[in-house]
Parts: C-alpha cells; structure tokens; sequence
C-alpha cells in the first residue's frame, strides 16, 4: 500500500522510519498530513506574469469563503455594454431623442468628441500648420497663386492600377500610346490591341473612368448643361490641332509605369531539375483632366506668343561714341 506522501519530502531519520512499520495511535498524531498539488512551471517569464495572480491552496475554508462571496461580475444584458466599458459614456436605459431606428428619414446625430479620436490624431500638429497657412495667407495678401486658382477652377483625377504581371519594358508603350487621347479613345485602343497587357490596361482605364465621374464630377456637362460656347479649336503638346465641342470631356493627360517587386515561380525541367523564375509586376497610373485644362494652355500658349517681341537682325538703337569726321 502507498503513501500519500511526496516522494520529495520522504526524508526522515531513522527514527521517523520506525513509525511506519509499527504505527501507535500517538505517533500518527504526530505526523503532519499534507496534499500534493500540481503547480504551475515556473519560468522567467512566468515569475513577473503570476506575480499579482497568487496561487489559491485547494483548503476547504478557502472554498467555502469564495462560496459564499458574492461575484464582482455582473450578468450582462444583450444589447447592452457592460459597466466597466470604455464605451459606456452614456447612461444605457436613457434614449436620446435622435433618430430611432423605425424612423430613415430622421437625421444621424454624430458627436465631435467621439469623431476626433480618429479624424484629430495630433492636434498639436493640426494646430501648427494651421498657425502657418494663416501666416502664409496674411503675407500673401490674401491672393491666390496661379496653381492653386487652377485647383479651384478645374478638375482632376489620378488613379493606379494594381501590379500587373507584365515588365516595364512591355507596359511603357502602352502608357505612351494612350497618353493625351481622349478617355473613350484610348479604351478603343486598348480594345483592339495585340498587346497581351492591353486588356489589363483597358480595364483600368474604365475603372478611373467611373471613378473620375462619381468622385470628381468630370464629364457631366451634358447632363448640367456646362459644355461651352460651342466648339473651340486647341492645340495639342505636339503641335497638331483638334476642335473641342465640350469642355467637360475627360482626357488622358499623363500615363506612366511603376515598377513593383518581383515573384517567384518555379519551372519544372527534365531529370528532377527546377529552375526559379522571377517574374516581373508593374503598375500603371492614369492623369485625368477635363478639356477645359487644354482650353487654357491653348489660350496660355497664344498670349505667350504675342508677348514675344518681332525678331529684326539690327535692332533699332541709336548710334554713340561717333564721331562727324575721320579719325586719320
């Protein structure tokens, strides 16, 4: 029969060995009786992570006390946040008399503290650069630069496309092809192209289509009756002309490619062999504007032009330093 004794703790006298094998009455009330529980393995890391978490002895005093203790937590109520939430600001039973959710037509009432903890991450900065436009404002006098007159007035959208799998060297052409057409001419290039990436670019070139129409509101001048006074002849960055019937048309202005970071794929060769490829990806962004832009450098260009005064091979100066007769 086996003790109920640690192994560990068995060490005893000589004379603590006779106890057991001629046990009285008052020897076993001599003999403390202890449990063995299994602890916890203490490491390095566990001596800081259990030093406000003491271990509870398995005693029935201990058991009956937390027995009879009444939790801390309370019983949650579904729908509800639970006392000790960060987000319970408000009081839980109180309805505000905002919008309810039978009523769609009421309006969302938002509050600005709760919004600036992720609009405002560092007021402290908002407030400087603030400090600074105001500065720049005064000392400009209040007048607007040239590009920021042009921000106001035009529209512009950019847009890039996800890494295609295609390299640089075949993505350029495509960029430099479809750069200054109209929108919906650079799409019908893009459609009858053998170029394998020019179906990826076609289906980019729709996408910032859509999203220069829905974000920007360009190319609406049919439809809020904002065209122009009827059709103006510009002149294009190489030279050549074009007629421009509405200035809301949407255009390629500019088109470049971005190279990304290389795959890794493997091919398979004969006799167990495999080689590792590295395919390239590239990215290819769009310059949106409207046909207004091109309206003004048009104009621009023209004013430059008769700004520049006529070329003559003698200039028409007054002759000094002469004399009425011959110097020898």
């Amino acid at each position: 029969m086996s003790s109920n004794l640690p192994y560990r703790r068995l060490i005893w006298s000589a004379n603590g060995l006779k106890l057991f094998t001629n046990p009285s009455p008052l020897a076993l009330t001599l003999i403390p009786s202890y449990t063995q529980t299994r602890q916890p393995r203490r490491t390095f890391l566990n001596i800081f992570r259990t030093k406000n978490k003491p271990h509870i002895a398995n005693e029935p005093l201990t058991a009956d006390y937390l027995k009879g203790k009444p939790s801390a937590e309370t019983s949650l109520v579904r729908g509800d946040l639970a006392p000790s939430s960060i987000f319970d600001s408000e009081d839980p039973g109180k309805k505000t008399p905002s919008a309810t959710p039978t009523d769609p037509n009421a309006p969302l009432v938002r509050d600005p503290a709760t919004m600036a903890a992720a609009l405002d991450l560092d007021p402290d900065a908002r407030r400087r650069w603030q400090r600074k436009m105001v500065i720049r404002d005064i000392q400009g006098r209040h007048r607007l630069s040239k590009t920021e007159k042009i921000a106001r007035t035009e529209r512009q959208s950019l847009s890039k496309s996800h890494m295609l799998k295609t390299s640089v060297k075949k993505l350029g052409p495509l960029a430099r092809q479809i750069a200054g057409k109209p929108i919906e001419s650079a799409i019908v290039q893009m459609r009858f192209s053998k170029k394998a990436a020019a179906r990826e670019v076609k289906l980019h070139l729709e996408h910032a289509r859509n999203e220069a129409i829905v974000r920007r509101g360009m190319g609406l001048g049919e439809v809020d009756g904002t065209k122009g006074e009827g059709p103006v002849e510009i002149e294009l960055k190489n030279g050549k002309r074009r007629i421009v019937k509405d200035r809301t048309g949407i255009y390629v202005d500019q088109a470049w490619v971005g190279r990304g970071a290389y795959g890794r794929e493997s091919d398979h060769r004969a006799r167990g062999q495999i080689n590792i490829m590295r395919p390239p990806h590239t990215s290819i962004t769009v310059l949106l504007k409207e046909e207004a832009t091109r309206v003004r450098q048009t104009v621009e260009r023209e004013r430059k032009r008769q700004r520049k005064p006529v070329w003559v091979p003698l200039p028409n100066r007054p002759i000094t330093a002469q004399r009425q007769y011959f110097s020898w």
